[in-house]
């Protein structure tokens, strides 16, 4: 008889529609799955062992340096110096905190209104709309240094995060996104938000007030293009929902530090994507929904953040406010008045957001459903997207703000034939809440968005990276180059591990989770939400710790009831130790050492998360539980796009068109040899579309209808779509004109690339004109070029 693989005949029971598994793969699979929790471990206490010797080192050297000062016989002075001063910081450093507890009471006996930099006025109240939600529309008023507005101008509108505090992070400075936009002229809209849900408040309630936004500001602005809507970090994936349920009604979608794709990251970073597998999360959740009698307190979510970095929350900023008290004070109090915001929501919004999000990840695997009717598909988004994300975010890294393109799209191509544009700008190092309020993101970054989407929409479909590097200049007067280089697929994949095989245990969380889900909502909801009663709800928040750091240091501990006049009196006498005291440096140097202790810590817990998560969940068994979970929707066959309604309705109708039609196929295949457009040149074809005939006269809507087409053409049938540019151009003048028009936006000559010197012969050569671009030297090295200031676009295009 024949040998035959052994087999585990109960793993089907697990995953019905699986074959047997042979012992001899699990082995070989488990023994991958140990050697990566081996690897794991293993980096990460070399990465700590590394920062343990470079921070001993450190402190070894500078002690050996200061130790010598401590004996000198004017040491004694200055300890004395130092006692004083750090006395008086200590004074000075209570009363910070209590000015943070009474302005924390102050902003909840106000209603916590948004803490906006600018002044604004209300348009829509979503409270009072059919679908009830708790979000609002104002306008924000320009001041009295920012360019008029132009009312025939593209609007903007900015939906700010509910991730547990309050409105205004886009906003909170005056070099910010709604700066920027306002120094450009454009009329800015604000979303804003209540501190509680209206009772039974859904996501899709949400998605549908800010729709009816929207559609308010179409009608206050009606010769003016859609309008951009900015999200930040949750109010991102906000802007995605509505885009993509709406598709007809927004302009380009910018996206900044948003989470699109949860399951993605990169082993040894993203600890976030970890925390429901070892510490659970629909329960939680639940629970703390049912105990607060039906909301979910958003404290929760803020705490939640601040124990990534305990360092940072516990040490370092305290730290920072007590060493430099008497300038640090104002700027820790400006940024608490917005962390100390803690907003709630409904049970279903918060249940909503774990299912399709965080845990379920349906948004990014397309299986998403606002409501029983409404289903979610990115895929619908006809606006342009930009996305922007930074390395240094450990909330929203790269992967979570870009992997949900992979999941959607198996090639570019796929992209190109639905018409999209998807662009992403990496930052190497800034912070999450730093994309939202850094002056140097807003300098940068958010500017030269702001300039981009003048022209996006002149942007042939396609996924592209958009690169920003100086070229001159200083400080906010610091020119800018701006280019759209092309990517692939496989580009935004390489940004991870380039296998993705960590994500298949998330599914055997998210089926677990699931679970539990209902086995609480059948034995243990019943029970809790019969025994809360609404004054345990409130006591519930009022005692969160939270709060109850901010009511503790306030004016209602009787402890501090003369700490005002004390913290005067310092401020009339304040005696500084002099910066190079060396106690004052021996106090640095210990508030160094316990801010690397707290860092360890934090690397340890790391450890332990990562490594319990993937011993749990990434092993054969889990797999075949969860891979029913797994799937999204690039996983599919991959379809004949050119069997596609609309491809074939483009193919169809290669030859056909004018002058408009084949100019514009002239442009996309240059563009597609050359592999990136730089903003000068995207700048200078938005202005043909706008100010040159047959576009000029056109509808936007029919403009990109026909760059679209013609992107089809040149990306489906490209030799088809060169060979038929003869019957699109009969006449020799129009046919010299096209390519002229196509030199002048594509050069100068020089700056070209050898293929597009190239693509430009093949092109005179099939219309048997003249070739506008031989004859010209193309230099062997690239040659540096200084930006110039660019021609203000029309007002239409702005």
């Amino acid at each position: 008889m024949a040998d035959r693989p052994v087999t585990f005949p109960f793993l089907p029971l697990v995953k019905p529609h699986s074959e047997h598994l042979e012992a001899e793969a699990i082995l070989e699979t488990s023994g991958r799955q140990s050697a990566r929790l081996h690897g794991i471990a293993a980096r990460r206490l070399q990465k700590l062992r590394e920062a343990n010797d470079t921070q001993a080192e450190a402190t070894a050297r500078q002690m050996r340096d200061l130790a010598p000062r401590l004996a000198q016989p004017d040491a004694f002075q200055a300890y004395m110096d130092y006692l004083v001063d750090v006395m008086q910081r200590q004074v000075l450093f209570l009363d910070t905190l209590r000015q943070r507890g009474n302005n924390f009471i102050e902003h909840i006996e106000k209603g916590q209104p948004p803490l906006l930099a600018f002044d604004y006025e209300p348009v829509v109240d979503g409270r009072e709309l059919d679908r009830p939600a708790n979000y609002s529309l104002v306008r924000i008023l320009p001041g009295e240094d920012h360019a008029p507005t132009r009312e025939s101008g593209r609007p903007y509108i900015i939906i700010d995060p509910r991730a547990g505090h309050g409105s205004g992070i886009g906003g909170f400075k005056d070099q910010s996104e709604v700066g920027c936009a306002l120094a450009e002229g454009h009329p800015v809209y604000f979303v804003i938000f209540t501190p509680d849900p209206v009772d039974g408040q859904s996501i899709g309630d949400v998605t549908a007030a800010e729709a009816t936004f929207v559609r308010e500001v179409k009608r206050r602005h009606p010769g003016a293009p859609h309008p951009i809507v900015i999200g930040n970090c949750q109010g991102g994936w906000g802007a995605m929902l509505l885009a993509a349920t709406n598709p007809d009604i927004t302009g380009p979608v910018v996206a900044n530090g948003t989470p699109l794709s949860y399951w993605a990251g990169e082993v040894g970073n993203s600890m976030m994507r970890y925390l429901g597998g070892v510490h659970g999360a629909m329960v939680p959740i639940m629970m703390l929904s049912d105990l607060g009698g039906g909301t979910f307190d958003g404290a929760n979510l803020v705490y939640n953040f601040e124990s990534l970095n305990p360092g940072n929350t516990w040490w370092t900023k305290y730290y920072n406010a007590f060493s430099a008290g008497d300038d640090e004070a104002p700027r820790y109090l400006e940024f608490e008045r917005w962390w100390s915001g803690f907003y709630f929501m409904s049970e279903k919004e918060i249940r909503w957001i774990l299912d399709n999000l965080f845990v379920g990840n349906k948004l990014a695997r397309g299986q998403a459903f606002l409501d029983e009717r409404t289903h979610v598909d990115l895929r619908n988004i006809r606006s342009p997207i930009i996305i922007f994300c930074s390395h240094g975010d450990n909330i929203t890294p790269p992967q979570q703000a870009l992997y949900w393109i992979p999941d959607n799209y198996r090639n570019v191509d796929e992209i190109k034939a639905r018409g999209q544009r998807i662009l992403y700008t990496l930052h190497p190092d800034i912070g999450h809440l730093g994309i939202f309020v850094s002056s140097k993101v807003a300098a940068k970054q958010h500017k030269e968005i702001v300039s981009t989407l003048k022209t996006i929409e002149s942007l042939a479909p396609g996924l592209y990276e958009m690169v920003i590097t100086a070229v001159e200049g200083d400080g906010m007067e610091k020119q800018f180059t701006v280019a759209f280089e092309e990517r692939g697929i496989e580009d935004i994949v390489a940004l991870g591990d380039g296998h993705r095989t960590d994500e298949r245990a998330f599914a055997s969380v998210s089926r677990t989770e699931l679970l539990s889900a209902e086995l609480y909502d059948i034995f243990f909801r019943p029970i809790i939400k019969s025994a809360v009663t609404p004054q345990f709800a409130k006591a519930m928040v009022d005692q969160h710790p939270l709060r109850q750091r901010r009511y503790f240091f306030s004016d209602q501990t009787p402890l501090f009831a003369g700490l005002p006049g004390l913290a005067e009196q310092v401020r009339e006498n304040r005696r500084h130790a002099d910066p190079d005291n060396p106690f004052v440096q021996l106090e640095r140097i210990a508030a160094r050492q316990i801010e690397h202790g707290w860092n360890v810590l934090r690397d340890l817990r790391n450890l332990w998360t990562e490594a319990t998560f993937f011993a749990l969940y990434d092993n054969p068994l889990s797999h075949a539980y969860g891979d029913s979970h797994a799937n999204k929707v690039s996983d599919a066959p991959m379809e004949d796009l050119t069997s596609l309604p609309e491809v074939q309705r483009v193919l169809d109708q290669i030859d056909k068109g004018g002058f408009g039609e084949a100019l514009i196929r002239i442009l996309v295949i240059l563009a597609h040899e050359h592999g990136s457009v730089r903003r000068d040149r995207l700048e200078k074809s938005n202005r043909m579309l706008l100010e040159m005939e047959p576009f000029a006269g056109m509808r936007p809507k029919k403009r990109t209808r026909m760059i679209h087409e013609q992107s089809i053409a040149a990306t489906f049938a490209p030799d088809d779509a060169i060979d038929a540019l003869p019957a699109m151009l009969p006449d020799p003048d129009d046919r010299k004109r096209a390519l002229a028009i196509a030199v002048d936006i594509a050069g100068p000559v020089i700056e070209m690339s050898p293929k597009v010197i190239a693509m430009f012969a093949r092109l005179a050569g099939v219309l048997g004109v003249p070739d506008p671009a031989a004859g010209k030297s193309v230099p062997t090295t690239p040659r540096r070029v200084k930006k110039a200031t660019p021609e203000a676009p029309p007002e239409a295009a702005s």
